[in-house]
């Protein structure tokens, strides 16, 4: 591991480079907080959405798929959000504003934005699916904790380069998990940055916790149930079926023992079915 000088100035580059991301558009803010209302409503979450024409325009055309089969053609977001429910059409309206912000980013090679956004995606819709089955604390936030979990990443990717292509090497060199090369290479993990962006951003607590937690959910809340269980089988599923960041990550451990652990090993067939049907019909825009 490199020395705790140069640890603390890489870490300090990594702060400062929060501060170059992107800022959240009015919108994205906006929507990000009526998660925190307990009574928003259809028109407040279709108005929102309609103030952004790109935006309005994507969510019609993913609400007029295949994937929901409705007979006659549904024109209006208040239409789509009537027929979807507001949490639904928050969270496809969240992917698609929180992919369009990062297209803003430059990135250096051996990144692929649309991978990143493709498995933030299916992380996700996979952590909202697993959510509805279990008594997780906080359910509601477990898209945006998903599409936001691995933001650490695109962090170290932006602002430390060289260190991003050190870790590269020495998972292509193999024998270490990726998060013992990221403590290797920058005396942190992706996860804890992550977690950092979050609270930076002032978004919930069980939100932040799951993105700092999400590899090692049981430091969490003690080993209670926490988001961040959600967001480790989601992570672990996404990845076994493909739809990962780059091609080297942990298989330590199987999703299948997780899902035994969260209760919902016999609902696996329903919700890889729903998942299929729903990152399918949108994952061509990420």
């Amino acid at each position: 591991m490199a020395e705790q000088e140069t640890v603390n100035a890489l870490k300090s580059r990594l702060i400062r480079g929060l501060d170059q991301l992107p800022p959240f558009s009015p919108i994205l803010s906006k929507l990000l907080a009526t998660m925190a209302a307990e009574d928003v409503s259809f028109a407040q979450v279709a108005a929102l959405i309609e103030s952004d024409a790109v935006l309005a325009g994507n969510v019609l055309k993913v609400v007029n798929s295949a994937l929901y089969g409705f007979r006659g053609t549904v024109n209006s977001v208040r239409h789509a959000v009537a027929i979807l429910g507001v949490d639904r059409l928050r969270n496809l309206s969240l992917g698609f504003s929180v992919a369009r912000m990062w297209t803003q980013i430059r990135t250096p090679e051996g990144w692929s934005g649309s991978k990143f956004n493709q498995h933030s995606l299916a992380v996700g819709i996979l952590s909202d699916l697993l959510a509805q089955r279990t008594e997780v604390p906080y359910p509601e936030g477990a898209f945006v904790a998903g599409l936001l979990h691995d933001i650490g990443k695109l962090l170290i990717a932006t602002s430390l380069p060289a260190e991003f292509g050190g870790i590269l090497w020495l998972l292509k060199e193999g024998g270490a998990s990726e998060i013992e090369c990221e403590i290797e290479m920058l005396g942190t993990t992706h996860a804890e940055l992550s977690g950092m962006a979050l609270e930076r951003w002032n978004l919930p607590i069980a939100i932040r916790e799951s993105a700092a937690f999400h590899h090692l959910p049981d430091q969490a809340d003690q080993g209670s149930l926490h988001l961040s269980h959600i967001l480790y089988a989601a992570d672990r599923l996404a990845n076994e079926l493909g739809n990962n960041i780059g091609p080297y990550f942990d298989q330590s451990e199987r999703s299948n023992s997780v899902f035994d652990t969260l209760g919902v090993a016999d609902q696996m067939p329903k919700i890889l079915e729903e998942f299929e049907a729903e990152f399918g019909s949108v994952k061509g825009y990420f």
